[in-house]
């Protein structure tokens, strides 16, 4: 039975995870984790998330718990993870992290300390997205530059990065089967008069309210047809399942960076 850390354990995939972890079996929660001041702090996480008491509170240090667990599941925010997989690597413990919004260096850091452990980094753990992406780059590179490509990506109000980590993530699907770089190709939005749209160029919209869990469309749109790619997530469950599918997966696995495709198993 593995047990698992759960950082960020107060936000929504915090409270879906630990209540994902109740009907997995193989994975048992071994602590939760919220930042230090936290009026969350002390807390009993089973009653947190609605799933009445587990006897595990909630606290502010990961490293007191460390010893006492078998990996970490962390979903919380760029620089608190990026402190907690550097505690991770210190001790050997695997990592999922859910975490989006990190700035290239954060991202560059992280790829570092994955020499030192197995870490599966996504900004989505859903299977469905996971086969939108395998899916999008296949019409990406079948269509050629016969199309023109438009992402577009809905969220609750409370979400505060935008584009999302998911967006970002079909961003790169496209730019790879394309052979691009994103960063260069990847336009944000439109406003004023901005001319005849430039071949190649990759379309990113975003949009925020009420209490969208989570909207993707990726638009291939040709002369005389288009073709939608879309998923959408009625639940954050789903992202919690595939989170500690994910879980119990790379505890398996040497040190590295690793996909969803990847714990799925599908060809990169």
């Amino acid at each position: 039975m593995k047990r698992v850390a759960v950082c960020g354990a107060g936000g929504r995939m915090g409270r879906s995870l630990i209540q994902a972890i109740q009907h997995e079996t193989g994975i048992t929660l071994g602590a939760a984790l919220e930042y230090p001041g936290s009026l969350l702090l002390g807390q009993d996480a089973g009653e947190l998330a609605g799933v009445g008491r587990l006897g595990v509170s909630v606290l502010g240090d990961l490293s007191s718990v460390l010893p006492g667990i078998d990996l970490v599941v962390d979903f919380s925010l760029p620089e608190p993870t990026l402190q907690h997989a550097r505690l991770s690597a210190a001790q050997g413990k695997p990592m999922v992290i859910g975490t989006t919004g990190f700035t290239s260096e954060q991202f560059r850091e992280l790829g570092a300390l994955s020499e030192q452990i197995p870490m599966v980094i996504s900004g989505n753990y859903s299977v469905g997205i996971t086969i939108c992406l395998d899916l999008i780059e296949r019409a990406t590179r079948a269509f050629g530059q016969s199309v023109d490509i438009e992402i577009m990506e809905a969220h609750h109000r409370h979400k505060v990065d935008a584009p999302s980590g998911t967006a970002l993530m079909l961003g790169e699907a496209v730019a790879l089967a394309q052979g691009r770089d994103l960063t260069t190709a990847l336009v944000h939005g439109r406003q004023g008069h901005t001319g005849e749209r430039p071949q190649g160029q990759i379309g990113m919209h975003s949009l925020r309210g009420g209490d969208v869990v989570g909207d993707h469309q990726v638009w291939f749109m040709g002369e005389g047809e288009r073709l939608e790619i879309r998923h959408v997530a009625s639940s954050r469950m789903n992202f919690a399942q595939g989170a500690l599918r994910a879980a119990l997966w790379v505890g398996d696995q040497p040190p590295g960076h690793y996909t969803m495709r990847q714990v799925l198993g599908l060809t990169l």
